[in-house]
């Protein structure tokens, strides 16, 4: 505790120190010490990351985010209760990290259209996040750990859906407590930096560059006059008025030099108006190989199936030198749209140089292809904007399809959850909704190393007989008269601790000990842990609490100390409803 809360080591470095000295001294053995990496609750968090990454990544996220714009209108207020909303829900499938991470860039957006300060939003969308965690067992991975808890403890699991009996109640009074006091405690800040937009991407293009003409690709076909010209003597404009020449390429994709002799299955790149292109593709017997792309969003330059991105040509780049032009094809399927040289496109054919901008189009694949070529730097990520342009993708349907299925599975109860989420991981990829490496870059492997090196932590605290001697300390200094004194300091115990460790961690170091303050005054087992659970969502009051609270920093232009002031009464009013609710619903 002392090394989290000084925060001189990585939490992750914490976390197996933590299992090495459980080893070391004696208390556990090495399987024990260990054990925690091959626990069920860390392959289920695992597996939950790499759904969510295919629900984000397909464009659900993007599709539910853009119909909250348009159905929010500008109204402050109404933007901000929608955006909780939406928030809490997306928590319940994508965790509290994955919700607000998808959401941020678009709830700025959202607030600045609103003309109000993304500050008024950022924070209330955190907390949105830690109460729509208690909407669902997959909310968060405390809830895994308390439902498990519960379940070795003798008393059974908590269903799926059972977390949100008091889930709803504290995402209403976060709602009001927002929505009443945000405006009157949170800052109006402008941030330093805001998250691109790049929803109306194919807009921002077309201000850019000059894509009104159209580029078609015609191919010569056997019979055409034009076989055995010359390139440099081919002159189209003197029958087809306003048709301008702009390259040619090979059956073999390279560009053909002035003195070539055009040839059966070349291809010309012509630019101009689309009844001249026709009159052309008549006269010299000429098919269509590509189709102008519009400058709009609806009009191909960006699809489901292709996407565009601008790249820039670093020094010493093998591709210095290349021949190109607008409307070339150039290695897997990817299309030069257009050159741009100091500022101005170029027209015509010309030798890449360093420092040029190219705006290549393709397939999503042979775009994505490009992260990884080094002869030229990207502008913006394919994947973030394919995420924000392409609103539910082709692959969203079947993203959907294993959510619902891995959903069922856990609701029923007819697989345990970590096989459950086994199955839903492997159906993002199996039908290809994720690629392998995207599944690896979507765990989170500091929050796994930290789980799994704590568990054996809370494991050491039950069996060596630490949480019957905490629990006896807290009895005897809160009594065994008033049940309700028990919850309150349990609460505030987790809940101050959550502040400057991971709520993760917190709860599995005080559910044993809570279990142990149980079972010395009688309680019933499921609404002490129930209240832990709430108690370890409820981390309102520092930005390190969560990676959800930090997220917003920046973008919100928080400080330290602003989180408390809307977070302190939104915790207050949590416990109020925690004691109110639990008893209801989980008799003490």
């Amino acid at each position: 505790m002392v090394a989290f809360i000084t925060n001189k080591l990585p939490v992750g470095v914490v976390a197996l120190l933590v299992a090495l000295s459980l080893w070391a001294t004696g208390v556990l053995d090495l399987g024990g010490a260990l054990g925690g990496f091959g626990d069920p609750v860390v392959i289920f968090l695992a597996s939950l990351f790499v759904v969510s990454e295919g629900l984000d990544a397909s464009g659900v996220t993007a599709w539910a985010g853009q119909t909250l714009a348009q159905r929010a209108g500008t109204s402050p207020r109404r933007v901000l209760v929608a955006v909780m909303i939406l928030c809490a829900l997306l928590t319940t499938l994508l965790t509290p990290n994955g919700s607000v991470a998808a959401l941020l860039p678009m709830v700025i957006l959202l607030a600045l259209r609103a003309k109000t300060s993304p500050s008024q939003f950022l924070m209330p969308l955190a907390f949105a996040a830690h109460a729509g965690s208690m909407l669902a067992l997959t909310g968060t991975v405390v809830n895994v750990i308390v439902s498990d808890a519960s379940a070795d403890a003798g008393a059974g699991r908590f269903g799926f859906f059972e977390f949100a009996l008091i889930g709803l109640p504290l995402l209403a009074i976060t709602i009001a407590a927002c929505v009443i006091l945000g405006p009157l405690v949170l800052p109006k800040e402008t941030p330093k930096y805001v998250p691109p937009d790049l929803s109306r991407h194919a807009n921002t293009l077309a201000g850019q560059y000059d894509l009104t003409g159209g580029l078609h690709r015609l191919r010569i076909r056997e019979g055409s006059p034009l076989v055995g010209t010359a390139l440099g003597d081919l002159d189209l404009g003197a029958d087809h008025p306003g048709l301008r020449f702009v390259g040619a390429q090979r059956p073999d994709r390279s560009p053909a030099p002035a003195a070539h002799l055009l040839d059966v299955d070349d291809v010309l790149v012509v630019a101009g108006p689309s009844d001249q292109v026709g009159r052309l593709m008549i006269d010299s017997d000429l098919a269509v190989r590509m189709l102008p792309h519009s400058a709009e969003p609806d009009g191909g330059l960006i699809t489901r199936e292709a996407g565009v991105v601008e790249v820039v040509v670093p020094p010493r780049s093998p591709f210095l030198g290349d021949r190109v032009f607008p409307g070339m094809v150039r290695g897997s399927d990817v299309v030069i749209l257009a050159v741009r040289r100091r500022g101005k496109d170029v027209l015509g054919a010309t030798d890449v140089t360093e420092g040029d901008v190219l705006l290549l189009h393709g397939t999503w694949p042979a775009v994505d292809a490009l992260v990884d070529d080094r002869d030229v730097l990207l502008v913006d990520s394919p994947d973030l904007l394919r995420r924000q342009a392409v609103p539910f993708g082709s692959k969203a349907p079947r993203a959907l399809i294993v959510v619902a299925v891995m959903v069922v599975l856990l609701v029923l109860g007819v697989v345990p959850a970590a096989v459950a989420g086994i199955i839903g991981a492997l159906g993002m990829v199996a039908t290809r909704v994720v690629t392998v490496p995207q599944a690896y870059r979507a765990l989170p492997w500091e929050i796994i190393i930290l789980i799994g090196g704590l568990i054996p932590l809370s494991v050491a605290i039950t069996d060596s007989g630490a949480a019957d001697l905490i629990a006896d300390v807290i009895v005897t200094v809160v009594g065994e008269a008033n049940p309700y004194v028990l919850l309150v300091t349990l609460f505030v115990f987790t809940c101050a601790l959550g502040q400057v460790v991971s709520n993760t961690a917190t709860v599995l170091i005080v559910v044993p000990i809570a279990l142990a303050a149980a079972a010395e005054t009688g309680l019933a087992v499921q609404p002490v842990l129930m209240l832990v659970g709430v108690a370890g969502a409820a981390s309102f009051l520092t930005p390190i609490a969560t990676p959800s609270n930090l997220m917003v920093m920046g973008p919100g232009g928080y400080r330290f100390g602003s989180y408390w002031r809307l977070g302190l009464p939104v915790m207050a009013l949590w416990l109020v409803v925690a004691l109110l609710v639990i008893p209801v619903f989980w008799p003490l």
